[in-house]
């Protein structure tokens, strides 16, 4: 960011007494600044135009607009700012963010509540906003021309290198996936891609709030051929299924009791590890010492480092890695640990994971047949 450039940020909220938190909160943080306000989606539509903001914190439910539809609407302008929305923690609430996060919002924050007065909630809010708000804004432009409806030029920030793609030889048995910021979006196009006969059962962390992985689960099978649901303790870990982690739990997968029968799901509340719970690098962890070198795993676009000692414990079982690239990454925080590594064995745009889980897989399969064919 260039010296002195500050972030400018839009606060669209119908709530007078919320405009003013998000104000205070913003203010809090270093070389934030709060360019307007809008008390519903249309001004919120409105200011954009005129004052061209770096990012929108956008509530999730106003009169007049509300959310979903004014990112949309934000979206088919050609905006791409980063939007944050701000959502209660209702199931309506959270209903309308996931539909936002796979609609292009770039992450949410969830609105104080329960906090014993005004400086609580602040603190709460500011412990999650500030974070999310310098990740998603780390790289701005230099400062432009200040004039309403002048187009800005389009960016193009300088990209890290790509390491050397290494070639994979193990045998995939297990996809384990991790995400956070941005995942919705990301998995909306991954996972439809996993077709019906895909051979390997799929395991994810989604850095989310319990009732949020819920709904995300939901969505994501009514999209995906395969079914995708929410995990429970003590399931077998089988092919044909998408287990996504429940928001506040860990993950684990433990080896089966006896011979012939799947592993299980084992979901805990242990300490968070790299603040997250559920955490990719605890799920990792176990399907390396369950499945050793016939892990797949993915690590997609996510704030912060959660999954790289995860995958370099499956890197020492024999594993396979493959992290998403910069260019695609909503925050290159969690590929971008595993990439600068060394532990990827391959960096790669969105729209190619899939295609390469499914090479990957089809292994699997030739595998199949030639031990039946072997064993005939």
């Amino acid at each position: 960011m260039a010296s002195g450039r500050k972030t400018r940020i839009l606060i669209a909220d119908d709530s007078a007494v919320m405009r003013s938190l998000l104000r205070s909160v913003v203010c809090t943080g270093a070389g934030l600044e709060v360019a307007g306000t809008a008390a519903n989606g249309e001004s919120a539509l409105s200011a954009i135009e005129t004052i061209r903001p770096d990012l929108v914190l956008l509530d999730v439910e106003m009169p007049v607009m509300d959310g979903l539809v004014t990112l949309r609407k934000l979206r088919a302008r050609g905006h791409k700012m980063p939007v944050i929305m701000c959502s209660s923690l209702t199931q309506r609430g959270a209903k309308v963010t996931i539909e936002a996060l796979a609609g292009g919002a770039s992450d949410y924050v969830a609105k104080p509540a329960g906090q014993a007065g005004r400086e609580a909630a602040m603190r709460a809010l500011a412990r999650e906003l500030i974070p999310k708000i310098k990740a998603l804004t780390v790289q701005l432009p230099p400062p432009q021309a200040a004039f309403p409806g002048t187009p800005r030029t389009p960016l193009v920030f300088p990209l890290a290198p790509l390491p050397k793609a290494q070639p994979i030889s193990s045998v995939p048995v297990v996809l384990a996936i991790g995400v956070s910021t941005g995942g919705p979006a990301a998995l909306d196009i991954l996972l439809p891609a996993l077709p019906v006969s895909f051979p390997l059962p799929v395991l994810i962390v989604q850095h989310m709030p319990e009732l949020f992985t819920r709904l995300l689960a939901e969505r994501l099978n009514g999209r995906c051929p395969l079914q995708v649901r929410e995990a429970v303790e003590g399931e077998p870990v089988r092919v044909g299924t998408v287990y996504i982690a429940k928001g506040n739990w860990h993950m684990e997968v433990v080896a089966a009791s006896r011979a012939g029968s799947p592993p299980t799901l084992r979901l805990h509340q242990g300490a968070p590890e790299n603040h997250c719970r559920p955490a990719v690098d605890v799920l990792f962890r176990s399907v390396a010492a369950v499945y050793g070198a016939g892990v797949l795993a993915v690590v997609l676009t996510g704030m912060g480092s959660d999954g790289m000692l995860g995958c370099r414990a499956i890197r020492e079982q024999g594993g396979s890695v493959l992290a998403q690239d910069q260019a695609t990454s909503t925050v290159w925080g969690m590929p971008g640990a595993v990439a600068n590594a060394g532990l990827a064995h391959k960096v790669l745009p969105l729209n190619a994971i899939a295609p390469e889980i499914l090479r990957l897989a089809s292994r699997t399969q030739s595998e199949a047949r030639e031990l039946r064919e072997a064993v005939v």
